[in-house]
């Protein structure tokens, strides 16, 4: 996995989103605050997955990634971090937030945005068939058994 945080503009809200590096699943939530607690509740939302499916997780160098050892801790994931200014070393995390940005522009306010908002968006892009994938959805893939997360 890797995850990242997605900035509304004048800091009106903040998405954290993690993607699944094989297929591309997106899974992200609204943050009010971009801080480590919050940060924290978002990586959580993984403790559903079965652990072949969360083996590692790629993050940026954000403030709001601190409590990476209680991720550790809680999941049974290893943490790791992208060097500063190398984005590529999450490429994939990357370019989803670009296509959430289609839905969520740049310079739009996130005071209005709700939690069903960002779930309509993620449903939309984990739909669509990709390139990459063979013209498969990402959750497509990600459900396919043989589909693990390094």
């Amino acid at each position: 996995w890797e995850g990242d945080t997605v900035h509304g503009a004048a800091k009106s809200g903040y998405l954290a989103t993690l993607v699944e590096r094989k297929s591309g699943y997106l899974v992200a939530r609204k943050l009010e605050n971009p801080n480590g607690e919050e940060m924290l509740g978002a990586v959580m939302s993984l403790a559903s997955l079965p652990l072949a499916k969360r083996r590692t997780l790629t993050l940026d160098n954000g403030f709001e990634m601190n409590q990476h050892e209680e991720m550790e801790r809680r999941l049974g994931i290893t943490v790791y971090f992208a060097h500063a200014y190398h984005s590529w070393e999450r490429g994939t995390n990357e370019n989803t937030n670009g296509l959430l940005r289609r839905y969520f522009p740049k310079k739009s306010s996130f005071a209005p945005l709700t939690q069903e908002r960002v779930d309509w968006a993620v449903r939309r892009l984990n739909n669509r068939p990709r390139k990459r994938l063979g013209y498969q959805t990402p959750q497509m893939v990600f459900n396919e058994e043989r589909c693990t997360s390094d």
